[in-house]
């Protein structure tokens, strides 16, 4: 699964490695350590561009860099207090949930992450894992996003959010969790945010062997579990400290009376 990653790059430096265009403004969050579920983050999307009168243009698409809120909400719904429990969508029954099926098929969105938090349970204790790239470059989460207005209200901008797609997990992921994150490679980039095409189906799978295999399974400090900790020594490497045994006080005998 994803319930926290990190997004350090700026939008600027995303708008570059993605080939897309900023288009956040001034509304941009900063590099931030410990995503946490309902916040703003980064997405690229590719949608057709609008004239003046809000008029699409069919003949191109523009990919852009904008901002969502983590945590999906159906254009259906009556309020947006149901989002953190939306972050994530499965693979393989998202083309089949009323809240997920529509943006699979027309709103789909990549998520750039620095990598992803998970946590795994050893000697009754968990300890948080940071999953990165070895090449420095962002991993592409798979992602859908939709908007939202206020059935109250119809002017105004609307609210827009987005989900992060899991998948099994393999390899040595599996150690960490059964499920991870849909991470699509360079090459798949312009399949999955074709704005005219269904998501393919070969893409709704578990990454290639050759894309875990680039990357790294880091042990991190505790303090990722405060969604308040922020800043790079997150992601540095922690090695889990050793449990101690329970302490036992040695028995007293006492006296006879």
């Amino acid at each position: 699964m994803c319930g926290r990653y990190a997004s350090t790059n700026s939008a600027v430096d995303i708008a570059k490695e993605f080939t897309a265009v900023d288009a956040t403004g001034t509304a941009a969050p900063g590099p931030d350590y410990n995503v946490a579920p309902t916040k703003p983050v980064l997405a690229v999307v590719q949608r057709h561009p609008r004239d003046a009168d809000g008029t699409p243009d069919p003949s191109r698409t523009e990919r852009s860099v904008r901002v969502l809120r983590w945590g999906l909400v159906p254009s259906w719904a009556k309020d947006p207090s149901q989002a953190s429990r939306m972050i994530n969508a499965r693979v393989e029954t998202a083309a089949e949930k009323p809240a997920f099926r529509k943006a699979l098929a027309a709103r789909r969105c990549l998520l750039p992450a620095t990598g992803w938090y998970e946590w795994k349970r050893a000697e009754g204790a968990k300890q948080p894992y940071f999953v990165t790239g070895t090449d420095g470059a962002s991993l592409a989460m798979a992602g859908i996003w939709e908007f939202w207005r206020s059935p109250e209200s119809v002017t105004g901008d609307p609210l827009l959010t987005c989900a992060v797609l899991t998948t099994a997990a393999v390899g040595p992921l599996v150690e960490l969790h059964p499920r991870m994150p849909l991470v699509l490679p360079p090459e798949l980039w312009d399949a999955w945010l074709n704005p005219d095409a269904p998501a393919p189906d070969g893409m709704l799978g578990p990454p290639s062997a050759r894309l875990v295999a680039g990357l790294e399974l880091r042990p991190v400090s505790t303090r990722v579990n405060n969604v308040r900790n922020q800043g790079p020594r997150l992601l540095e490497r922690a090695e889990p400290e050793p449990r101690l045994p329970p302490c036992t006080l040695p028995s007293i005998s006492r006296p006879p009376r």
